[in-house]
């Protein structure tokens, strides 16, 4: 299974999105910062699931109609950040669907996400990460699921990484820096959290038009894991690869 994320920075990169369906054929597209208003149905040869309704500027979900059947899509609002509040610039940062795999005769939840701006702390980042792994959960217990995005969390994933292990989920990162518009801020902004999948690998896209490069990832189903959404992820942070 093939799925890119993007952040189409405003909308700006809207244009680009039949292009990369055509090349990279991927089996689902995972937007942020989509007009969710202006969304057509199909981008090339893919079906929209479903957007965020609650504003304007929100997140998507494509998928390849042939191999899939889309049996749920549920939206969700996470924690707040000072920034949402005062400037209300998203109500929902995660939308996901659920999918039957018509080839392989399994279900899979592929979800979109979009974490707090670097306004915030990283603490709030991973409580908006572990709340929407527990509502995807809750979509399908034991379902294999892909959870792609704009995590804004460029500092500090070496403990990211070993938090989202305690609660079984795997973290990977694509093979090159995601974001590097700015002297200041560059390195992976976008990036999977996952369950029950292989991840075979995670690429970087060209760049276009969006401040942040699309991603590709390319998994396989796994076997089955367990989840204990329970553990605890307050480890201390650590420094690892964000460049300044």
């Amino acid at each position: 299974m093939k799925v890119i994320s993007y952040n189409l920075r405003k909308n700006r990169a809207v244009g680009e999105l039949v292009s990369l369906v055509e090349e990279y054929r991927p089996d689902a597209v995972c937007l942020q910062e989509v007009d969710t208003v202006a969304l057509p149905q199909e981008v090339g040869s893919l079906r929209l699931a479903d957007s965020t309704s609650r504003n304007r500027l929100g997140l998507a979900i494509y998928y390849n109609g042939d191999r899939f059947t889309a049996v749920d899509t549920q939206t969700f609002a996470l924690k707040k950040s000072l920034h949402d509040r005062v400037l209300r610039p998203a109500h929902e940062r995660l939308i996901g669907t659920r999918l039957t795999d018509m080839e392989e005769g399994r279900d899979v939840i592929v979800a979109s996400f979009h974490a707090a701006p670097l306004t915030a702390l990283n603490s709030l980042r991973r409580n908006q990460i572990r709340s929407a792994h527990e509502v995807l959960h809750m979509m399908g217990p034991g379902v294999p699921t892909l959870m792609v995005g704009d995590y804004n969390y460029p500092v500090f994933k070496n403990g990211l990484t070993q938090r989202v292990r305690g609660r079984g989920y795997e973290l990977t990162l694509s093979d090159a820096r995601t974001y590097t518009r700015y002297k200041f801020f560059r390195g992976h902004f976008d990036f999977a959290t996952s369950i029950g999948l292989d991840i075979e690998h995670v690429v970087t896209l060209p760049r276009g038009l969006s401040d942040h490069m699309p991603i590709l990832v390319d998994s396989g189903f796994g076997p089955p894991l367990g989840v204990d959404l329970e553990k605890t992820d307050e480890l201390p942070d650590r420094p690892d690869d964000f460049v300044i």
